[in-house]
């Protein structure tokens, strides 16, 4: 037989006393026990897009089609002439014209359907998905009228002259006018060349800007 026994616990100030310090050495000990190596990073290093690089461009175009309303025949809002189209630019960037700065440049829709079929981008060996060469198109121009504007914008610019190169380059029914320099003058009268737009692109007599790329 066996006699009962009371077992007496103690109160919890005196519990506190002797669980805290015996908590404190378990953790201890599992920490030295843990393999040297083994302790998970505070969080996953962040993933890397996939790009999707096994589809033929013929899919590529396609599925980008599908992202627009329709084809355009011809460039919308531009004008007829590189002179007309600079101009109307520089008064844009003076009045910080947010309507008319995008009518100026390339929109989605004209990229795929009157640019990008005749670009030596979709060819080897600088083939570019037209999502992937729209985005680039895309960054580049965003980045390039956002300091234009910081720097430029809602003063005057004074149009002076325009230089383009003797010949553009042709792709198909496209004729593009690359590096052209604005003269534009400074706060003395004089003129002053800037790189203020990307390459000027000619298609059915109209011209609009490829991008907004510029010396910033």
């Amino acid at each position: 037989m066996f006699s009962a026994t009371t077992v007496h616990l103690p109160d919890a100030p005196s519990a506190r006393r002797w669980l805290l310090p015996l908590a404190t050495v378990l953790l201890l000990l599992m920490v030295a026990c843990q393999p040297a190596g083994d302790t998970p990073p505070a969080e996953p290093p962040p993933s890397q897009g996939v790009v999707d690089s096994t589809l033929p461009i013929e899919e590529e175009v396609r599925r980008f089609l599908l992202t627009v309303d329709s084809v355009p025949a011809a460039l919308r809002h531009g004008a007829p002439n590189r002179e007309e189209l600079v101009r109307r630019f520089l008064l844009a960037v003076e009045t910080r014209d947010s309507a008319a700065l995008p009518r100026l440049v390339l929109q989605r829709d004209e990229f795929i359907g009157l640019y990008y079929p005749h670009t030596h981008f979709t060819a080897p060996p600088y083939e570019l998905s037209p999502s992937l060469l729209w985005f680039q198109m895309q960054n580049a121009s965003s980045r390039g009228i956002s300091r234009l504007l910081q720097r430029d914008g809602g003063r005057p610019l004074g149009f002076a002259s325009l230089r383009c190169p003797d010949q553009a380059r042709i792709e198909g029914p496209n004729r593009l006018w690359e590096s052209c320099i604005v003269a534009v003058t400074d706060s003395a009268g004089a003129p002053r060349d800037r790189r203020l737009f990307g390459t000027i692109l000619e298609h059915g007599g109209t011209y609009k800007f490829l991008t907004y790329t510029n010396e910033y």
